[in-house]
């Protein structure tokens, strides 16, 4: 029988070494992501000033994880977390061919897509709330799919055999910029906003604490879509 410690290095030499992997194979599909978001950014910001110089389009690296476009009235963060995960036993990737003969595949680095009003960092409201819009994941095999409403999960659901390279991380960038752009506001029935405290209408006057955000007081167009 082998020694606890024994038993230790060996979890160690498989599942540790094994994140370490995914863990610098989504670095590097990051820096990726920094490229085609910065590259895409310049090319739009060329052609949108020659159609409209009003609109603002413009990258920025937050940090070495976290990256943003602001596309208009619409910023989109890319956040990629350090660590790696497995899901769990109810998920659907485990009914997939690819992972019943390879369990390791379940194990994998993820990118989230936020979306967040411009005006909230132009005026540092602080407590607006933003939007999830995706999740991308990406295992040891490079493999990856996308959880997210619309097209952003039907358009990359094929883990078994789709790869996250330059070519796919811009399409799914341009994917994650044009559903943020059709995610219209809509407005709110009167009745449901006749009433109003005026602490609240004070904030708002103000620009201090209230609360902003696409689901606050107004609501997507799509909040009744599904996760895929």
């Amino acid at each position: 029988m082998p020694t606890a410690e024994e038993l230790i290095l060996n979890t160690l030499s498989e599942k540790a070494s094994l994140k370490q992997d995914i863990f610098r194979g989504t670095i590097e599909n990051f820096d990726s992501f920094k490229k085609e978001l910065k590259g895409l950014a310049n090319s739009l910001h060329q052609k949108i000033n020659k159609i409209d110089s009003r609109i603002v389009i413009e990258y920025h690296e937050n940090s070495p994880f976290a990256i943003q476009i602001r596309i208009a009235g619409d910023i989109l963060i890319f956040e990629m977390h350090t660590n790696v995960f497995l899901f769990d036993s109810t998920h659907k990737i485990w009914n997939l061919s690819y992972v019943e003969e390879d369990a390791s595949r379940a194990y994998c680095g993820l990118i989230s897509i936020y979306n967040f009003l411009s005006d909230s960092l132009k005026y540092k409201r602080v407590n607006d709330v933003g939007y999830l819009i995706a999740r991308v994941f990406v295992n040891k095999d490079n493999h990856f799919f996308v959880e997210g409403k619309r097209q952003m999960g039907f358009l990359y659901n094929n883990f078994s055999t789709d790869e996250l390279t330059p070519t796919k991380i811009k399409e799914v960038i341009e994917s994650a910029i044009l559903f943020c752009l059709n995610f219209d506001l809509l407005m709110p029935a009167y009745e449901t906003v006749q009433e109003a405290t005026f602490s609240a209408i004070t904030e708002n006057a103000q620009v201090l604490n209230a609360a902003t955000g696409k689901r606050l007081g107004f609501r997507f167009q799509f909040d009744e879509d599904q996760i895929v």
